[in-house]
C-alpha cells in the first residue's frame, strides 16, 4: 500500500511540469501576438488613424495569423496534457516525457510560421486599387479584401481550407478532451475530490472559450460589410481581451498570490 502512495504521488508531481512548459510557450506567442497588434491600436485609438506601408501591413498580418495558430495548437496540447494527467493518469508520466512535449511544442511552432506562408504569398499577388484606408484598428484578413481589384476567390477558399485544421480540427479536438474527462470526472464518488480534479483544467477551459468563441465568428462565418463593427468589436476581445486575461487566470491559481491578495483586499473589506 505504501508503494503504491508514492507511485500515485510521483505522477501528480510530474503532471504539473509539461503544463508549465507549454504555458511558457503560450505566453511567448502571446507576448509575440500582443506586441504585433496593440502599440500599433493604440497609436491609431489615440490618433484617430494612423498610416502604414503596404509591406509593414502584410508583416503585421503575417504574424497576427500565425501567433493566433500557435496559440491555437498549444490549447489543444495543453487540452491532451489534461485528457492524459484525468483520464490515463498511470500512464501520463511515461507519455508525456519531456521529448515528446518538446516535439510537439517545435512542430505546433513550425506548422504556424509555415502554412501562413502560402496566405501571404496570395495575398500579395493581388492588386490593388481605390481607397487604401482599411476600417479597422490593424492589418486584418476581410479588411485588406475589400480594396482589391482582383480575384479574391482564391484566396478566400485558401483561407476556409486553412481555417478548418486550425481552428475547427483544434476546437473539435478540444471539445473531444473535455468531454472525456468530464465522464471521467463525474464518475468520482467524492464531492471534493471531484471538485479538486476540476480545478486543475479549469483555467484552460476559462482560456479556451475566451479564445475560439471571437476566433470561429471572425473567420468562420462569412464575412459582410454590414458586419464589419461586429468583426472590429470581436477583433479587440481576441487581441487585447484574450491575452490579458490569460495570465490572470492562471497568476490567480497561484497560492502565494491568492494569499496577496486576500491580505491586499482584506483592509479595504473592514
Amino acid at each position: 500500500m505504501a508503494l503504491c502512495r508514492v507511485k500515485v504521488g510521483e505522477v501528480l508531481s510530474v503532471t504539473q511540469n509539461p503544463m508549465f512548459y507549454f504555458l511558457k510557450h503560450l505566453s511567448i506567442s502571446e507576448i509575440l501576438f500582443t506586441s504585433n497588434i496593440i502599440p500599433n491600436m493604440l497609436y491609431v485609438l489615440l490618433k484617430r488613424g494612423g498610416s502604414m506601408s503596404f509591406v509593414g501591413c502584410v508583416i503585421q498580418f503575417y504574424f497576427y495569423v500565425a501567433s493566433g495558430s500557435l496559440e491555437s495548437l498549444l490549447l489543444t496540447i495543453m487540452s491532451y496534457d489534461r485528457y492524459l494527467a484525468i483520464c490515463n493518469p498511470l500512464r501520463y508520466a511515461d507519455i508525456m516525457n519531456f521529448q515528446f512535449c518538446q516535439r510537439l511544442v517545435l512542430a505546433s511552432w513550425f506548422l504556424s510560421f509555415t502554412f501562413v506562408v502560402i496566405t501571404v504569398t496570395l495575398l500579395c499577388q493581388l492588386r490593388f486599387c481605390g481607397s487604401n484606408i482599411i476600417d479597422h484598428y490593424f492589418c486584418d484578413f476581410a479588411p485588406l479584401l475589400e480594396f482589391s481589384c482582383s480575384d479574391t476567390s482564391i484566396i478566400k477558399v485558401e483561407v476556409v481550407i486553412y481555417s478548418v485544421p486550425s481552428v475547427v480540427f483544434t476546437f473539435s479536438f478540444i471539445l473531444w478532451s473535455y468531454i472525456c474527462i468530464s465522464i471521467t470526472i463525474l464518475k468520482i464518488r467524492s464531492t471534493k475530490r471531484r471538485q479538486k480534479v476540476f480545478s486543475t483544467c479549469s483555467s484552460h477551459l476559462a482560456l479556451v472559450c475566451s479564445c475560439y468563441g471571437p476566433l470561429i465568428v471572425i473567420y468562420m462565418v462569412p464575412y459582410r460589410k454590414e458586419s464589419i463593427n461586429v468583426n472590429k468589436f470581436l477583433s479587440i476581445l481576441y487581441t487585447v481581451f484574450t491575452p490579458f486575461l490569460n495570465p490572470l487566470i492562471y497568476s490567480l491559481r497561484n497560492e502565494e498570490l491568492q494569499r496577496v491578495l486576500w491580505r491586499l483586499l482584506s483592509p479595504a473589506r473592514k
